[in-house]
């Protein structure tokens, strides 16, 4: 909304086909996900109102040409309503408590908040214990849905009144819309309020808000005897249910809103891989569970998208996946039978369409193609070949599965008589993005990747949780199984290839250094700092300061990966996206001189202090 050449973003209050007040932002998010100073301004006039002319189109529909804008409440007949919109919950200095105490008793938030594992806790403490202090009504509404990117707004629409939750809708649903109500009794605020006096003593202080008169009952007549809603516990899903949850309805949204019929993903058997299929198979089930509770646009969306032909109807979640889901284990020499038997067992629970190809013709082509380009046949490590040698025939072997895939993403359907395409699902988790521990344009390249901010402690966990309450077992197997690429080859006497060796640390220390590098915002000497109080039971500092050496070599070597990771699904808060989430520089000196030693200079203080202990 412009008002006098500046750009607002606004809540807009309608009665009857009248607007009653336009509500402009005092806070705007710009950080983290958001930058929405680009497009608006803050309104800096508080407690002030202005006329604002409407546009013909409204004005023809209204009947009005004019109407209030700016920081205002609502006084209807029986009731003073205002709002804060989104932000302003989670600022410091938030409006719902100056408007408690200039006597607003109903304060309306229209939020686009994202889910965030973990993140909902936050979110209904802060409307709760806003309106413990202050007494109140609150009545909260978040999108629910995909927002055309990385997020997911995760709903949860709810009602508090003095501190205590009364309504709650749903956290993730594959529904556009969703009405929660409550029943109040205003006169329970008024009560509250007057019990505490030290809120009346700064109510008695507050700067009156502007209002606007709005000839409206609110109330029911007092002869009409109602019972307020009664208090309930809140409702939180563990991290593992949420994993299951959001991922599968971003997904379900771009699905549908994209005109694309179905997934294609790699299928290694490993965890992250399996962990994606089981996200999808999720989807599935939650389509089916709403098809048939009676949702109409989701049976209409599904039978499009899969292509039904009618009368046929969505039976089951394993049909439904049949149709939308396509996985392929691309082994090679290197793949072990117990993968390729996970994989295809796992695709078998969930009811995808299977494929199995070995590569190794189009590798050993590649291998071909180069020896008679460079005049050399590279070697693997395990045949006496060097570093550089064993890590281009690992990268090719990655690289050549990304082409695979997008080439039967894009004919899977024609072969089955079907029009359309896929959308090749990418299998990166968080830890291993923030590191660089993947090949660039290998499969962690695809068109979303639905676990790419995710952590692999949290994966894990989820593939334990989803083998007991999704139906697919075979994630036991899976998840008891040690990490492992499988691009080199198995040699008597030579150690099989496993992840945490081939990063120098573990998916546990990596996720500490990720929270530590994006949330505490610590460079090498701070995290150095921060580790040696945190480990001192575990590492003594020099093993810290290699260890904190040894992440930030990798994270600048690999940094440059991060411009072309796949659009990920948002979860975590150590997301490492430049495009969107972390806009630190992806060139830096992978030496980090200065840094290092000043750790160094740190670690022989220790020695030297032990030596004059001694």
């Amino acid at each position: 909304m412009t008002c006098r050449g500046v750009r607002y973003n606004c809540r807009i209050f309608l009665l009857n086909r009248k607007v009653v007040h336009i509500r402009p932002k005092t806070a705007l998010a710009d950080d983290g996900n958001y930058r929405e100073t680009r497009y608006f301004k803050t309104w800096k006039s508080a407690r002030h109102i202005e006329k604002h002319g409407l546009p013909p189109e409204i004005r023809d529909i209204t009947g009005q040409s004019t109407c209030s804008f700016g920081d205002a409440a609502l006084q209807l007949n029986d009731a003073v309503l205002a709002a804060e919109t989104c932000e302003e919950l989670f600022t410091p200095l938030a409006p719902h408590i100056a408007l408690a105490l200039s006597g607003v008793e109903i304060i309306t938030n229209g939020s686009g908040s994202h889910h965030q594992l973990r993140k909902l806790h936050q979110r209904l403490d802060l409307i709760r214990n806003g309106t413990a202090k202050a007494g109140g009504v609150y009545l909260y509404a978040n999108q629910q849905g995909c927002d055309g990117n990385r997020l997911y707004y995760d709903g949860c629409a709810c009602v508090a009144v003095n501190g205590e939750l009364v309504a709650q809708g749903s956290q993730f649903a594959i529904g556009d819309v969703e009405v929660v109500t409550a029943t109040v009794d205003l006169d329970e605020v008024v009560s509250y309020r007057g019990a505490v006096s030290s809120l009346q003593e700064q109510a008695s202080n507050a700067s009156p808000v502007p209002t606007v008169t709005v000839d409206f009952d609110l109330c029911r007549p007092a002869n009409q005897t109602v019972v307020p809603s009664a208090p309930i516990e809140p409702r939180y899903h563990i991290p593992e249910e949420e994993i299951a949850l959001g991922p599968a309805c971003w997904l379900w949204d771009y699905l549908r809103r994209s005109g694309a019929s179905g997934f294609l993903l790699p299928l290694s058997g490993g965890a992250d891989s399996s962990a994606v299929a089981a996200i999808v198979g999720s989807m599935c089930q939650l389509v089916v569970r709403a098809i048939q509770a009676g949702n109409k646009q989701a049976e209409k969306d599904a039978l499009r998208i899969g292509q039904y032909s009618s009368p046929e109807k969505v039976l089951s979640a394993q049909q439904l996946a049949g149709r939308l889901l396509t996985t392929v284990y691309m082994g090679t020499v290197n793949s072990s039978q117990e993968t390729k038997d996970r994989a295809s067992s796992l695709a078998r629970q969930i009811g995808a369409d299977h494929l199995d190809v070995k590569i190794d013709p189009v590798v050993n082509a590649m291998a071909m193609l180069l020896s008679g380009i460079i005049g050399h046949t590279p070697r693997f490590r395990a045949d006496g070949g060097s570093t550089a040698e064993n890590l281009a025939l690992q990268n090719i072997q990655a690289r050549l599965r990304m082409v695979l895939a997008f080439f039967i993403a894009q004919l899977r359907l024609w072969s089955q008589g079907r029009s359309g395409f896929q959308l090749v699902l990418g299998t990166a988790n968080v830890d291993e993005c923030l590191r660089g521990y993947l090949t660039k344009y290998d499969c962690s390249s695809a068109d979303l990747n639905p676990i790419g901010a995710i952590s692999k402690n949290d994966l894990r966990r989820f593939l334990v949780w989803a083998a007991d309450h999704l139906g697919y077992s075979e994630l036991h197997r899976v998840e008891a199984a040690p990490p492992t690429a499988e691009l080199e080859p198995i040699r008597e006497g030579v150690a099989a290839q496993l992840d945490e060796v081939d990063m120098g640390m573990t998916y546990e220390e990596l996720g500490i250094y990720g929270r530590l590098r994006k949330v505490a915002r610590c460079g090498p000497v701070s995290m150095f700092r921060r580790l040696l109080v945190d480990w001192h039971d575990r590492y003594p500092p020099a093993q810290i300061a290699e260890r904190v050496k040894t992440f930030f070599r990798f994270y600048s070597t690999n940094r440059h990966k991060a411009t072309v990771l796949t659009p990920a699904y948002h979860a975590e808060s150590y997301n490492p996206s430049d495009h969107r989430f972390d806009h630190r520089p992806f060139l830096y000196n992978n030496k980090w001189p200065w840094q290092f030693a000043s750790i160094d200079a740190i670690v022989s203080s220790f020695s030297h202090s032990s030596r004059e202990a001694g």
